[in-house]
């Protein structure tokens, strides 16, 4: 790994990309998202603060644990520009994502432990499938694995298949 005098206060887009371990491209969609800043030289090429370095590592340790990135730019427009977050920052805002990366952990153990309950025949069309529909939020109304998209005037428009009639579903499932 390359090591960046410290005399040198701004990194091209190629340092921060090798210091990071994270590609040109993904540091280029980052800035386009508000996650990093970067100015430009009278050559029009991006210059890094040395922030970005820890600004990066911070982005990319949330999204390992399937933070969304807005949620992630939303963090870090709390902390002052041009300053590194630290453990404290990091301690602070992540608690804040610990209910959500609970519930999502709660989804997927539910999603594992019903897996075995589909056949995998890929018809889907049980009258409640854990996969396609988990939690059976529309099974009061409707049965099936598709859902009808309601129209105005109380008439029903299929979005992807005609409704079957009653008795001919499909046995195998």
């Amino acid at each position: 790994m390359p090591q960046i005098p410290e005399k040198i206060h701004e990194l091209t887009v190629g340092q921060l990309a090798a210091r990071s371990g994270a590609a040109v491209s993904a540091l280029h969609f980052y800035e386009s998202k508000g996650l990093i800043r970067s100015r430009r030289t009278t050559g029009n090429q991006r210059r890094y603060s040395r922030d970005a370095l820890r600004r990066v590592a911070f982005v990319r340790a949330a999204q390992r644990v399937g933070i969304p990135l807005a949620t992630i730019r939303e963090a870090l427009s709390e902390l002052p520009e041009e300053r590194t977050p630290t453990r404290e920052d990091w301690a602070r805002l992540s608690e804040a994502w610990r209910s959500e990366l609970d519930e999502r952990i709660k989804q997927l153990n539910r999603l594992r432990d019903h897996l075995t309950d589909c056949i995998g025949c890929g018809c889907l069309s049980l009258d409640t499938c854990v996969l396609s529909n988990p939690d059976d939020v529309f099974g009061d109304r409707l049965t099936g694995s598709r859902l009808l998209v309601e129209q105005s005037g109380g008439r029903r428009k299929n979005a992807r298949r005609q409704r079957e009639p009653q008795g001919t579903t499909d046995e195998r499932c």
